[in-house]
């Protein structure tokens, strides 16, 4: 995998989206949850020790998914099924507490795959004049992707936390982080991140 090892950051102008780090999705995704929740813990201490814009993504819906329409084959399949629900409601749909949110972090509900789709993040980035976006999160094949790709489109300059994101699915996890993100966006490991603030 080729890593961004000699980025910087220009923290004021820079937001970090940390997405879908919700407590039962880590614990079926992340494997092992312990090593993932600890390198998405560094980066965002990193972030917020550098005064870096940090938001929270999480799934929710209201009582009965009235958000969720039948079509949607992914979303469907959770609205028609008791068992799915229960992960996006109680302590299994909070962020994992490993991960904050903090007082300071800003958290933003989506009702879809995106980070974007039917929520006010384009707003909240525009406020805080961001232009470079460090994204991770679960599914490397779902939240990142689509975040990704609109981010892209949108003209942002973009940052993947590799090692933290998951996806059940291996080779595609692979597939995306080595050929297809590299083309949109650096690509660092927690670690690279961490390093690349402390010298910033």
């Amino acid at each position: 995998m080729a890593m961004g090892t000699d980025i910087s950051f220009d923290t004021a102008h820079t937001a970090l989206l940390a997405m879908d780090c919700q407590a039962g999705i880590v614990s079926i995704y992340a494997k092992p949850p312990a090593e993932f929740v600890e390198r998405a813990a560094s980066v965002l201490r990193a972030a917020r020790k550098a005064a870096m814009p940090l938001v929270h993504i999480k799934v929710g819906f209201r009582p009965g998914f009235p958000e969720v329409n039948s079509r949607n084959k992914l979303f469907g399949a959770v609205k028609a099924s008791a068992q799915y629900q229960e992960f996006f409601n109680g302590a299994a749909g909070a962020i994992h507490p490993a991960l904050g949110p903090e007082p300071e972090d800003m958290v933003v509900t989506k009702h879809r795959v995106s980070a974007f789709e039917g929520t006010d993040l384009e707003m909240l980035l525009r406020a805080k004049n961001v232009d470079t976006i460090v994204l991770f999160g679960i599914a490397t094949s779902g939240v990142v992707l689509s975040t990704l790709l609109h981010a892209s489109d949108a003209d942002y300059r973009l940052v993947v936390i590799a090692d933290c994101c998951a996806d059940l699915d291996a080779e595609v996890h692979a597939v995306l982080l080595n050929r297809f993100f590299p083309q949109r966006a650096d690509v660092m490991t927690a670690a690279e991140f961490v390093e690349a603030l402390r010298t910033t």
